[in-house]
């Protein structure tokens, strides 16, 4: 964890995420997610499930783990397909854990998770995750804590499938590398002022996530622990760059 997020008065903090100023309406969300418990099982609507219901679009995202305990793991994907009918009566019954493929997962791991995945992030991790700026979760089950589950809205928008391996990495802790994502947006890990990489990509919207030393973004130091976004790339300077990541909105 970031050493400033490491003491808030005294308070648990499971989740941070970041607002751009008033005057920009970024297309990305950035968050840190800490877990103590079992975050709840839910799926993103893609595109055209959305845009259904009057959204611009749907969600994809994905996590970038920065920390996990030996036994910390993520669900995502179901162990095999299975029928709607299977998938639903599992959620009310309470047994819906038992299809999900939980992975194993550690510092260095990156998922992204596109929109109609089963998903859920277990206890003992740390991670940064980018989605796509747009507040459509459903919950298909919660441990019995008391929110609202959208159970029907889900299975409308699930894939009764497995996790694809293609979507997954194991990040070289060294290189500068472009991470897979799917067509909305794409991410880099950068190291150092190593960031020819980003030159092959044009966009509107950058955001800029140090994960060691700092980036200046628009003339102003960025540290780990906190994010810049500005409109171009020539606005990022990596002079006092260890690690960060970088995140873009393909035009």
């Amino acid at each position: 964890m970031p050493d400033i997020f490491g003491a808030v008065s005294g308070r648990k903090i499971g989740e941070i995420w970041f607002e751009a100023p008033k005057t920009i309406t970024p297309q990305l969300m950035t968050k840190y997610l800490f877990t103590s418990e079992k975050l709840s099982i839910q799926v993103h609507p893609n595109d055209r499930q959305a845009r259904r219901l009057g959204l611009p679009h749907g969600k994809a995202e994905c996590w970038y783990i920065l920390d996990a305990k030996p036994d910390a793991v993520l669900g995502l994907g179901l162990k095999k397909p299975v029928s709607a009918t299977k998938l639903r009566t599992a959620a009310i019954l309470g047994e819906i854990e038992q299809l999900i493929e939980w992975k194993p997962t550690q510092k260095g791991d990156f998922y992204y998770v596109p929109p109609g995945t089963i998903h859920a992030i277990g206890p003992g991790i740390s991670l940064v995750e980018i989605q796509q700026n747009i507040d459509v979760t459903y919950r298909i089950y919660d441990y019995g804590r008391p929110r609202e589950l959208h159970l029907e809205e889900a299975m409308a928008a699930v894939k009764l499938s497995s996790y694809d391996p293609k979507y997954s990495l194991e990040i070289p802790a060294d290189k500068s590398t472009r991470l897979p994502v799917g067509a909305a947006f794409e991410l880099f890990q950068i190291i150092g002022t190593d960031d020819q990489i980003l030159s092959q990509t044009a966009s509107k919207e950058w955001q800029v996530i140090p994960l060691e030393g700092s980036t200046n973004v628009r003339g102003k130091l960025i540290k780990a622990g906190e994010c810049g976004i500005c409109p171009q790339l020539s606005d990022i300077d990596f002079s006092n760059n260890e690690k960060s990541l970088v995140a873009c909105i393909v035009p």
